[in-house]
């Protein structure tokens, strides 16, 4: 008898193993497959006309972000529900950031390089520069002075 309740107790945790397991897969699957609403969908498709690999997702702050190329170039943009165009970003040479950006790095991140460097253009004409170093996103605005650190 305690062999039969070991045997349904060790089959109703695989079940459940297995079904948390499924969820989890879902949830990752839904998060890289945003559909985003027909507005932002149309503003998308009226501004980056010959985009190609698009692939939409959603941000913690409800705005959609479409990662795409375009002429050769890897590149994004963030949207509102609405359709308005938040911001633009598209990577860039590490050697095109301002020397300030740089400099910052090699003082404060001793022994690390920048890994990646991309140009973000806000939808008020804002420019601000961010280098990728050890995982972490530094922003920086468009003289190069630091702004923040964020997990990548």
């Amino acid at each position: 008898m305690k062999r039969i309740i070991l045997i349904l107790i060790a089959t109703a945790i695989t079940a459940t193993s297995f079904a948390q397991k499924q969820t989890e897969a879902k949830e990752e699957k839904e998060k890289k497959s945003i559909t985003p609403p027909a507005a932002v969908k149309a503003a998308f498709e009226k501004a980056f006309k010959g985009a190609t690999k698009t692939k939409w997702g959603k941000e913690k702050d409800g705005s959609f972000e479409a990662s795409f190329t375009q002429s050769g170039k890897e590149m994004s943009a963030t949207y509102d529900a609405a359709g308005n165009l938040k911001e633009t970003e598209w990577e860039i040479k590490v050697s095109e950031l301002p020397a300030s950006v740089t400099d910052y790095v090699k003082k404060n991140y001793k022994g690390k390089k920048i890994d990646e460097a991309a140009k973000i253009l806000k939808a008020n004409g804002e420019v601000n520069f961010e280098a990728e170093v050890g995982g972490k996103d530094i922003l920086f605005d468009a003289n190069g002075k630091f702004i923040s650190e964020a997990k990548d």
